[in-house]
């Protein structure tokens, strides 16, 4: 009882019974408003021609209730204002029954009245009768009330007939719409037991037509396909730092145990020797302060220095340490420093940016192309553009490179861009890229440059 598949209806239902209570209720109530006043005219018409006819007639003395009542189908009454020998066979009513307005009524007066000794209840109009200018009494048509009751009550058995199919009808709908909304809700409870699982292949539950199911439909595929990424990135990640871990720790141990052994006997030989272990060790260092930064940023534990930074000097710097790799790979590396800019930030990090650009750049950029490191300053910011003759990102591509793990050629680490973009964002600024597939990339580190840094 406390599923989906049967509150749902229940409430569907329940909604239905309401309303339907309601407009039976208001239409009861409306009918005998209707039948009431309609009743109350037909009397009105019939007690004005009557005492017309009664006052025109009054010397007659063979005037006869029970045919005019046989006519009219209602009862006929008489109020005696003097004791006249007229219409004395009419049925009198003393003043008390029908109480003193409707026996002093100028005009038709409706009203209701009960009959002694039976109680029995009438819908009335009372209405002077004249001989001439005198008046001699009132007279009475009367319907009895519970002729207007059996009109009530068939209504009323009509209506609950009605209500009983709408009921039926309302009922069997519910159970439909139930049914319809529940079992893709059902079929995406089990898809995510599957994903909860491991299992991202799972099949998604097709929703026809459209609404908030079928948009929940479609937002679980794209988690289930997104956890799927996530996965595929997790074990390409373990992948590559497995073997970025193991060809350094490799070569670290393949010289010291020549050292050890003593096969390196000369001094040129051990310095050799130590030179790649300490290059090997920073490459290790390098390796494990990525996958360290990258955790405090996404824990946002992550702390900058506010500090006075010269940007043409971080820039400089970050230039030089890769104008051996251009030269010897022949590529066109050029600087552009417009003007000078000093900026609060952390130097180190910029630099860690920086140079994490220009390592993407070096990357994809083949033999013989062109790397640009521009710097500007200008309106309140601070921009360093980084432009390379790669191959381009295509537009689906765009945002997944700023995921973490995530490389468009399954080799290294994945970390560089992420971390310089949230690197970016811990700064106050942010990176944007400007990309053509096939005529290569430009990624723009924009940072806040106030007028006056010192401030």
């Amino acid at each position: 009882m406390r599923s989906l598949r049967f509150r749902l209806p229940a409430f569907f239902l329940a909604g239905v019974v309401v309303a339907g209570l309601v407009a039976t209720a208001l239409a009861v109530k409306l009918f005998q408003d209707y039948t009431r006043d309609r009743t109350y005219d037909a009397l009105q018409r019939e007690a004005r021609g009557l005492s017309a006819l009664f006052g025109e007639t009054a010397g007659l003395r063979d005037i006869k209730a029970g045919s005019l009542e046989q006519a009219t189908g209602d009862r006929i009454f008489f109020v005696e204002r003097a004791r006249l020998p007229l219409f004395q066979r009419l049925p009198r009513l003393t003043p008390g029954v029908i109480g003193p307005e409707a026996t002093h009524a100028r005009r038709g007066f409706a009203f209701e009245f009960s009959l002694p000794p039976s109680g029995t209840r009438f819908l009335a109009v009372a209405r002077p009768v004249k001989v001439g200018t005198r008046r001699v009494g009132t007279l009475i048509v009367a319907t009895r009330k519970s002729s207007l009751q059996a009109r009530w009550l068939t209504l009323i058995k009509r209506l609950a007939i009605a209500f009983a199919c709408g009921i039926v009808v309302a009922a069997l709908l519910g159970f439909y719409l139930s049914r319809r909304i529940t079992k893709p809700v059902l079929a995406l409870a089990a898809a995510a037991d599957e994903v909860a699982e491991g299992h991202y292949g799972v099949e998604i539950p097709r929703v026809r037509g459209g609404g908030e199911i079928r948009d929940l439909a479609e937002r679980f595929g794209e988690m289930a396909a997104r956890l799927s990424e996530a996965d595929q990135r997790e074990r390409t990640f373990l992948m590559t730092v497995s073997h970025e871990l193991r060809t350094p720790l490799t070569a670290i141990r393949g010289h010291i145990e020549a050292l050890r052994e003593g096969v390196a006997e000369d001094e040129a030989a051990r310095e050799e020797s130590l030179a790649v272990v300490y290059a090997e060790t920073e490459r290790l260092d390098r390796l494990v302060g990525d996958v360290l930064d990258l955790a405090k940023l996404n824990a946002r534990r992550f702390s900058v220095r506010a500090e006075e930074v010269d940007m043409g000097r971080v820039v400089e710097t970050a230039y030089a340490a890769f104008a051996e790799e251009a030269r010897r790979r022949d590529i066109d590396y050029r600087e552009d420093v417009d003007g000078q800019a000093v900026i609060v930030s952390d130097g180190d990090r910029v630099l860690q940016i920086i140079s994490n650009l220009l390592s993407n750049a070096f990357r994809w950029t083949p033999d013989g192309g062109k790397i640009e490191l521009v710097l500007q300053a200008d309106d309140g910011i601070v921009a360093v553009s980084v432009e390379d003759t790669g191959p381009g990102i295509p537009d689906d591509e765009r945002d997944r490179i700023f995921r973490p793990f995530w490389s468009r050629d399954g080799r290294g680490t994945g970390l560089g861009l992420p971390i310089a973009h949230e690197l970016a964002g811990a700064l106050g600024g942010r990176i944007e890229l400007e990309t053509e597939p096939g005529r290569g990339s430009c990624f723009r580190l924009v940072l806040p440059y106030p007028e006056n840094p010192a401030a």
